[in-house]
């Protein structure tokens, strides 16, 4: 058996905040512990966090307990047992230790009590059924701890079981092996999320993105995504992509790498969708993505991708007519391309030139407006508009130089 490590010098447990609530709500009496994310990322070597807890005492116990404190408690999921308190620009949640009785594979019904173990049973991953007291002692009812210092995502009892209480678990299975596992997924989790996961089809589309967008952003999400489509799983939870393929993905991450870029979910996204209109459409209003993300999609899928050798000059002319954060995305997966097949192509410092133009592009302004050539004489209405139009392209043309006067003198008089 693994040996508990000491977490008393975790930075977390010495916030003022974390301290005053521990106090407030019977700490050292062992009634109140941090549980899940805090004590699994700490164990893992990772810094800061949020920090969760869970407690003994029931939702009005911890309200009245707090107040008394002067501590502030918000019942932000109280009919699950969950109180937010606030204190020196800290928050915290609190659940009351629970046990379910009833679930449908997306919610659950709950009652309180005071049994750590069945607390950590109806839990998903034994990493995530860790406690800590205020003293940094380890709790461990289910021996989690070894599985998360050998980063093995394993499902609390049967797989099934877990998966059937909330179809989510699927996702978060491989989300979490993105962020934390290493090797290969447990077999008996591959063939549980096998076998339920057209269970994913009950899940409410925003969770589902949630959930994806969250795999997305991890540092490396290549070996969950490729589990996935060998499972199936990615032909339900994202069916625009799969039949495209995740093969771009790999690369992509490789370039990040290289060049620095931070983590972006969307664009990685864009490396396993095919750019048509309809089908990012049809995507957009399945998974109800945000105005931004619709967006963002829309005009990646709609934008021109450079050539490699365009010069910047050319480059900047493309860049004011389309999108430039678009042509960027398309910029920075043409650098991935380019790197899968080699990744010491010239090309790629050259394309990597291009995305900071385009990331630093600003929109030039015309210098001739339609007063101006309303008062040459020219009428308000469609004829203006095509005049203009014409001065923008010459304006375009002349690499941005035509001055305004030149513009006005080039227009002439109106027919």
């Amino acid at each position: 058996m693994t040996e508990a490590p000491d977490l008393s010098g975790a930075e977390w447990l010495s916030r003022p905040g974390t301290c005053a609530v521990f106090e407030a709500l019977g700490g050292a009496e062992g009634r109140t512990r941090a549980v899940g994310g805090i004590v699994r990322d700490t164990l893992l070597g990772e810094q800061g966090g949020d920090v969760d807890m869970a407690s003994e005492l029931t939702p009005d116990e911890v309200i009245a307990r707090a107040e008394a404190a002067g501590i502030a408690a918000h019942p932000t999921g109280i009919e699950h047992g969950t109180v937010t308190l606030s204190h020196e620009g800290q928050s915290i949640e609190v659940t009351t230790l629970r046990q379910d009785v009833k679930t449908d594979g997306r919610h659950a019904e709950v009652v309180f009590g005071t049994d750590w173990v069945a607390d950590a049973k109806r839990r998903d991953f034994t990493m995530n059924a860790l406690y800590a007291d205020m003293n940094g002692v380890l709790f461990d009812p289910l021996f989690g701890l070894e599985d998360c210092l050998n980063r093995e995502v394993r499902f609390i009892g049967l797989p099934e079981d877990r998966i059937k209480e909330d179809y989510l678990r699927i996702l978060r299975l491989f989300r979490f092996f993105a962020r934390f596992g290493k090797g290969r997924p447990d077999a008996a989790a591959l063939k549980a999320v096998t076998r339920l996961k057209s269970g994913i089809s009950q899940l409410s589309v925003e969770r589902v993105w949630s959930e994806m967008k969250a795999l997305l952003g991890t540092a490396d999400p290549t070996r969950a995504l490729l589990w996935m489509r060998t499972t199936g799983v990615l032909a339900v939870a994202l069916p625009e992509g799969e039949k495209w393929g995740i093969d771009a993905i790999h690369p992509l991450i490789a370039v990040e790498r290289q060049m620095g870029w931070n983590p972006d979910p969307m664009l990685r996204l864009e490396a396993i969708l095919p750019p048509m209109d309809e089908r990012i459409g049809a995507l957009g209003d399945r998974l109800k993505l945000s105005k931004a993300e619709r967006a963002r999609l829309d005009q990646w899928a709609k934008a021109e991708t450079p050539a490699s050798r365009t010069n910047d000059m050319d480059l900047a002319k493309i860049l004011y007519r389309g999108n430039p954060p678009a042509i960027a995305d398309r910029l920075r997966l043409l650098v991935a391309a380019a790197w899968a097949k080699d990744p010491g192509d010239a090309a790629i410092g050259r394309i990597t030139r291009m995305i900071e133009q385009a990331d630093q592009f600003e929109k030039p302004v015309l210098p001739v407006a339609g007063r101006d050539l309303l008062d040459r004489g020219f009428e308000a209405g469609p004829g203006l508009g095509q005049a203009l139009s014409k001065l923008e392209d010459a304006w375009i043309d002349s690499d941005f130089t035509l001055s305004r006067q030149k513009l006005i003198d080039l227009a002439g008089a109106p027919e």
